[in-house]
């Protein structure tokens, strides 16, 4: 399946989280996880929500809240966006500045069988950010367009919004920790310390 994207969806998260320092994130199950993972593999200062689908924007809402002096870059899929739509108008009311929603959109559901999601059939998540009071909400389809948004997304006030258009291509699936327990612990001594 291909979709006429050609961003790539690893290269385009090791770009925004380039010179990353204290940023929080939180990655949706499959794809972004791994996303993430690849950049460095069981980065602490990440919270993979491996077995919660709906619930990646909601968890970096409270981390915001929460940790108002740190930024927080949720990397969510289309299906997992499509699927708590709904949080991003709590977070539009809510106004975290420190907050930054990106979704890695390849317009299919790739953890179930490459279903098309709404978002390959003319759904605009950036229109219904904006619509929902988000301070910056983009689509990003080029490596310029990232390179310009990039800033924006790691340290602009927020709430930042971008859906990356990124191409059918995953990349290599590699094991990854799964052990809840451990990330928990990991992702608890990168937000409070080593006590």
């Amino acid at each position: 399946m291909k979709n006429g994207n050609t961003l790539d969806r690893r290269a385009a998260v090791k770009h925004i989280l380039a010179d990353r320092g204290d940023t929080l994130t939180v990655s949706s199950l499959g794809g972004p996880s791994y996303d993430v993972a690849a950049i460095q593999v069981d980065f602490e200062q990440d919270f993979p929500l491996g077995g919660a689908m709906g619930q990646a924007t909601m968890v970096g809402l409270g981390l915001a809240l929460s940790q108002p002096k740190r930024r927080v870059i949720v990397f969510a899929g289309d299906g997992e966006m499509l699927m708590s739509l709904g949080s991003l108008a709590t977070i539009g009311a809510e106004k975290p500045d420190n907050l930054a929603i990106v979704v890695i959109d390849n317009e299919y559901y790739a953890e179930t069988g490459m279903q098309r999601t709404h978002t390959g059939r003319g759904v605009d998540l950036a229109a219904v950010a904006t619509g929902c009071g988000f301070a910056v909400a983009r689509t990003i389809r080029t490596t310029a367009e990232l390179d310009e948004a990039a800033p924006l997304i790691r340290s602009a006030p927020g709430p930042i919004f971008a859906t990356l258009k990124v191409s059918t291509d995953i990349g290599p699936l590699f094991p990854r920790n799964r052990d809840g327990v451990l990330q928990k612990a990991q992702f608890r001594r990168a937000l409070l310390g080593k006590n």
